[in-house]
Formats: structure tokens, C-alpha cells, sequence
């Protein structure tokens, strides 16, 4: 669900920032991470695979020397239906009645083959920034491939 005019208090989305490292200059190599079944991610995950990453890739390759990108946005709006538990919860719970929940998370709904994340870098960095994506794509709960291309500047 993703109209948050209708809803009381959506939480913010853990990640704020989608673009890290040198923005200015162009790079003729990209490594990108794409799922390879559709599924949600929550916004706490794209936030933990976007700090593997950049972490790793600003110790070894360096601070400016790549630009890292951020692809989906969590735009949907997850809720939950909380349950009472305990000593006479069955007497306080409502059970399934007027069961739409409260909003707790946002995710980002992602299709077979979507690119979530790119890190574009310099040729001799190449190795490094697949190591950054490998270290990304334990985060994600989708399984993914990771792609090496070549960009025309």
C-alpha cells in the first residue's frame, strides 16, 4: 500500500542518502547486483546491503574513486496486525476483527531481474567493487547475480 496520505504515521525509511562516493566523475566500468526472483525488501535491508558495500568500498578502493547507487525506493507501506499474548489475551484480543493493522515498515517491491544497487569504478578496481556487491547481496532476501558491464561515456 503506498498512499501515506491516508495513513497515520508511516515510519521513515531507514535510508535516506541513494548516491555515495564521487558523483562528478564517470566511470567505464559498473558493477551491479539484480534479483533474481521478485520480492520485497524491506527498507532495513537495502539500508544494511548499502552499508556493506559502501564501507568495503571506501576502505579498498577509496573515498573517491567510485560512485555507488541506490536503485529501489520503499515506497510500500508494510503493516501489522498486533496480537495480544499473555494471561487473558483471548478476553482483550479481537482476533481477525478490524484486522488492517498498524503501519510498522516500508519495502521496495522488486521485479525478476531488477538492478538494485551499481558501483561504478575504474578498471583496476573492478575486483574490489565485486566484493563490495558480493558483501551487499548477503543482505538482500532475494537470491542474486551480480553484472560486470562495460558503460559508454
Amino acid at each position: 500500500y503506498t498512499r501515506k496520505e491516508y495513513m497515520g504515521g508511516v515510519p521513515q525509511p531507514k535510508i535516506v542518502h541513494f548516491d555515495y562516493g564521487n558523483l562528478q566523475k564517470s566511470y567505464p566500468f559498473s558493477v551491479t547486483l539484480a534479483v533474481k526472483e521478485s520480492c520485497q525488501i524491506r527498507h532495513s535491508a537495502l539500508e544494511a546491503a548499502r552499508i556493506a558495500a559502501n564501507k568495503y568500498a571506501s576502505v579498498k578502493i577509496g573515498e573517491n574513486n567510485y560512485h555507488l547507487k541506490i536503485r529501489p525506493y520503499p515506497h510500500i507501506v508494510l503493516r501489522e496486525n498486533k496480537q495480544a499474548t499473555g494471561a487473558g489475551a483471548d478476553r482483550v484480543s479481537q482476533g481477525m476483527r478490524r484486522a488492517f493493522g498498524k503501519a510498522v515498515s516500508t519495502a521496495a517491491r522488486v521485479k525478476i531481474g531488477q538492478k538494485i544497487m551499481t558501483l561504478n569504478v575504474e578498471k583496476e578496481h573492478i575486483q574490489a567493487a565485486k566484493e563490495a556487491i558480493q558483501r551487499a547481496k548477503m543482505k538482500i532476501p532475494s537470491p542474486c547475480s551480480v553484472l560486470i558491464e562495460e558503460r559508454k561515456l
